[in-house]
């Protein structure tokens, strides 16, 4: 039996990727690696973004509508780094190609990588519908999408996966 490919967000590995420096270690993850091939894959990062980074919401909608035009990413200040999550999540679309990805584990409620459900654009910890910028451009693409909110339902899909 072969294992899947799965992208992942880096920072639920454990690695220092989130934007005040730490991680979102989680360690159910790590054992993932007995169904799936993890590709860690941070879109901040690779947008172009460095580590620590202020934070950042999405104002006027969600993922999709950023990549449609008519949303913005910003920090709390006000400052525009949308270009930089539209970067990255085309970069990490590319490497789930390359890689052949047929899914991906990505952190909840983040403005790149959050599915159903992200952080309101106010900066007061509130939630609204949608996907962050990374989550919509996977989903656009075909990519099944979980959160390590949705553990279960992964195992059951890469289970699934394997007959």
């Amino acid at each position: 039996m072969s294992r899947k490919v799965l992208l992942v967000s880096t920072c639920l590995l454990g690695i220092n990727t989130k934007y005040n420096g730490g991680n979102n270690h989680h360690p159910h993850v790590v054992v993932l690696q007995k169904k799936a091939l993890l590709v860690p894959c941070c879109p901040e990062q690779l947008g172009g973004l460095s580590t620590p980074r202020a934070a950042t919401e999405i104002r006027g909608g969600d993922g999709h509508n950023v990549l449609a035009g008519c949303a913005r990413v910003v920090t709390a200040t006000n400052e525009d780094r949308t270009n930089a999550f539209i970067a990255g999540a085309e970069a990490a679309l590319c490497i789930a190609e390359v890689v052949a990805a047929e899914g991906a584990l990505l952190k909840a409620r983040s403005p790149s990588c959050g599915r159903g459900c992200i952080y309101g654009g106010h900066f007061n910890e509130t939630t609204k519908k949608g996907d962050g910028v990374t989550a919509a451009l996977l989903t656009r693409a075909g990519l099944p999408i979980f959160t390590e909110e949705e553990l279960p339902e992964l195992m059951l899909w890469l289970t699934n996966r394997d007959s």
